[in-house]
C-alpha cells in the first residue's frame, strides 16, 4: 500500500508539473478569439456544430501550449530566464520549472513536441473535412508560436515578435475558428479580429517591462527595448486607445449596438493605463499593469462575443 501511495503521489506531481509547463491559466489567449470566431459563425446564420467546435478549441489549445513550452525551451537555452532576476509571477519569466529543477530542458521539449502533435493532427483533420484555408491558417499559428524566440530566426528580436502574436492570437484565431463552422470568410469578422489582436498583443507588450533587462542582455530587442520604457508607456495607451476604436468602428459599420458592451472594460484599462504611466520602470509596483491588461483582453473578448449572442437573439 505504501508503494502504491507513493507512485500515486509520484503521479500527481508529475501531472502538477506538465500543467504548471502548460501555462493552462494563460490559454484565454487563444480560449476568447476561438468563442468569439464561433459564435460570429452562429450570428452570420450558419450551424453551430459543437464538435467542430471543441475540436477547433482543443486543437488551438494544443497549439497555444506547444507555443508555451517550446519558448520556454529556448528561452533556457539563451539563459533569457536564468538571467530574469526581476519577473513578476505568474505573468513573466516563464514557467520557472526548467530553472528550478522541477523538469529538464529535454522533457520540457518533449511536452512541446506532443502538444504541437495534437494540434496538428487535429488541424490535418479538419482542413480534410473543412477546407485548405484550415492548412494555412494553422502554419501560420505554429510558425509564429516556433520562430518567436528560436535561434537564428527570433522574430520578437527582429521586432516582428509583436505583430505575430497578434496575428497568430486575433486575424488566424478569429477566422480559423470561423471558417472551421461557416467555411467561408467574413469582413465582419476580420475586422471584429483586429481589437482582440491588439489586446493580446498588449498582453505581452506590458509583460516585456519587467523582462527589460534579461530580455537586452540575450538580443531579444522587442519593441519596449527599441522604444525604451517611458516611450513604450505610451504607446501602450495608443494601443489601448485603438483596441477600443476598432470596436467602435465595428458597431458603427455593422449597426450591431448589443456589442457596444464590451466597453464596459474601460475602466479596467484606464487602471492598468494609469499604473502603466506611473509605474513604467518600477517593476514592485507593476503588477497591476500585467494583471489588468490580461483582464482588459479576457472580459473585452468575452463581453464582445456575448453581445453577438445577444445580437442573435434580440
Amino acid at each position: 500500500m505504501s508503494t502504491l501511495s507513493n507512485e500515486l503521489k509520484k503521479g500527481e506531481m508529475q501531472i502538477k508539473t506538465i500543467f504548471a509547463a502548460l501555462r493552462a491559466p494563460f490559454f484565454t489567449a487563444v480560449i476568447v478569439p476561438v468563442i468569439l470566431g464561433s459564435v460570429m459563425a452562429w450570428n452570420h446564420s450558419f450551424e453551430f456544430q459543437w464538435g467542430l467546435f471543441f475540436l477547433a478549441l482543443i486543437g488551438a489549445l494544443a497549439l497555444h501550449a506547444g507555443a508555451n513550452t517550446i519558448n520556454d525551451y529556448f528561452d533556457h537555452r539563451s539563459s533569457n530566464d536564468e538571467l530574469n532576476e526581476e519577473f513578476i509571477r505568474p505573468f513573466t519569466g516563464g514557467s520557472r520549472l526548467i530553472q528550478t529543477g522541477a523538469l529538464t530542458a529535454k522533457g520540457m521539449l518533449t511536452i512541446s513536441i506532443v502538444c504541437y502533435s495534437i494540434g496538428i493532427a487535429i488541424g490535418l483533420y479538419l482542413t480534410y473535412t473543412r477546407g485548405l484555408p484550415i492548412l494555412w491558417i494553422g502554419m501560420i499559428g505554429v510558425a509564429c508560436g516556433v520562430l518567436y524566440v528560436a535561434p537564428g530566426i527570433n522574430l520578437v528580436g527582429r521586432g516582428v515578435g509583436e505583430f505575430a502574436i497578434a496575428l497568430a492570437f486575433g486575424l488566424c484565431s478569429v477566422n480559423g475558428a470561423y471558417f472551421v463552422l461557416a467555411q467561408s470568410f467574413n469582413p465582419e469578422v476580420i475586422l471584429a479580429s483586429i481589437p482582440i489582436g491588439i489586446l493580446i498583443t498588449l498582453v505581452l507588450f506590458i509583460n516585456e517591462f519587467p523582462d527589460y533587462k534579461a530580455d537586452e542582455a540575450v538580443g531579444k530587442t522587442h519593441w519596449v527595448i527599441r522604444l525604451g520604457k517611458k516611450r513604450a508607456a505610451r504607446g501602450y495607451v495608443v494601443l489601448m486607445i485603438a483596441a477600443y476604436v476598432s470596436i467602435i468602428v465595428l458597431v458603427i459599420i455593422y449597426s450591431k449596438l448589443w456589442l457596444l458592451i464590451s466597453l464596459l472594460t474601460i475602466p479596467i484599462a484606464i487602471k492598468a493605463i494609469r499604473n502603466t504611466i506611473a509605474n513604467y520602470d518600477n517593476v514592485s509596483e507593476f503588477l497591476p499593469s500585467c494583471a489588468g491588461t490580461v483582464m482588459t483582453h479576457l472580459l473585452t473578448g468575452l463581453l464582445l462575443t456575448s453581445g453577438y449572442v445577444l445580437q442573435t437573439v434580440f
